[in-house]
């Protein structure tokens, strides 16, 4: 008998896995709003049998104010929204007194409180970065502070320095986020330790990631999100090629050096003219449910942004084995 081929939970994730999401079939967008109203900016967190949906409703004049939905793990697409929506407003005064969007949860070991880094904004530019605290209950958050955590204090961040994504690893709260300023957008990264998520670092390094080469993300990467592999750092990004918004994969170990995955980009928009998601897509947030990747990701058809769910094998689960998904 040969020697099993099956990896374990120490290998790296193969780039293979990463370039195979479908959509999945007849439940998408699983979070919209009627035009000219956008349902986007959403992020997951898996807790016990729920997944917890936070997503920014923007309104008209580009207000956005933050919401709550949640769905079963083994339904993730059977969405159902908070009755207290909105759960968060833009503030009075402040960075944050227009717009609350791109909340980004997560859990603190070192305390064992909730945590949302967000991008808040008055009516104008910059757009920063603020953070809420809460105790696990995702319709209620307090601000930690009233001031950006990540401010827009630099060249390549003069328009923002935002679109938070976290990962945490031991005592240390890695965050990857946009640069933007008059150039093309680019890719930061800032640390913060899990003994207060407020007290953030930026990389000297940055900007860390201004696109693979390609042409297909030459004109610009932003709205990047995190995922710990068992050997790597995995970033998925929005690239544009100057016309259209592309999905991108890169492994680092070190916020220095980028693979770049080999079939990328990895998710396009649909080459159906009347889908909901035909004309661009960013947020690629992807999450681990029962051994398979599901990617949470905003659409765009004509001006509007909705909110999709695509899914991936596992490591060790074969392409032909989708447990009844339907994929399309």
């Amino acid at each position: 008998m040969g020697e099993s081929t099956e990896m374990t939970e120490n290998d790296a994730i193969p780039f293979e896995v990463f370039a195979g999401f479908e959509r999945l079939e007849g439940v998408n967008p699983i979070i919209a709003c009627e035009p000219p109203e956008w349902a986007a900016a959403a992020h997951a967190f898996v807790m016990d049998d729920t997944v917890h949906y936070l997503w920014g409703r923007r309104k008209e004049g580009n207000y956005w104010v933050l919401m709550h939905s949640t769905a079963p793990v083994n339904d993730p697409a059977k969405v159902e929204h908070d009755p207290r929506n909105p759960v968060l407003m833009p503030s009075r005064e402040g960075f944050d007194d227009y717009t609350i969007e791109y909340p980004f949860p997560f859990w603190n070991p070192a305390d064992s409180k909730f945590y949302v880094y967000y991008l808040g904004r008055r009516r104008r530019p910059p757009k920063q970065t603020g953070l809420l605290v809460g105790d696990g209950d995702f319709g209620k958050w307090t601000r930690v502070c009233q001031t950006p955590v990540i401010a827009s204090d630099t060249a390549h961040e003069r328009q923002g320095s935002s679109h938070p994504s976290v990962v945490v690893v031991d005592d240390t709260i890695h965050i990857i986020y946009t640069g933007e300023s008059e150039d093309p957008p680019t890719l930061c990264h800032a640390t913060a330790p899990t003994s207060d998520p407020a007290a953030v670092t930026k990389d000297p390094a940055n900007p860390i990631f201004k696109g693979s080469g390609e042409m297909w993300d030459s004109c610009g990467v932003r709205e990047a999100e995190i995922f710990k592999g068992p050997q790597y750092f995995h970033i998925f990004y929005g690239g544009s090629d100057g016309e259209t918004w592309r999905i991108g994969h890169v492994r680092t170990r070190d916020f220095r050096t980028f693979d770049p995955n080999p079939h990328n980009p990895i998710f396009s928009p649909s080459p159906d003219p009347d889908a909901w998601d035909c004309d661009g897509l960013l947020t690629p947030q992807v999450i681990e449910i029962d051994n398979r990747y599901y990617m949470v990701y905003a659409g765009m058809r004509g001006r509007e942004w909705q909110t999709g769910i695509a899914v991936t094998r596992g490591i060790n689960e074969s392409t032909n084995q989708r447990n009844g998904v339907q994929l399309v």
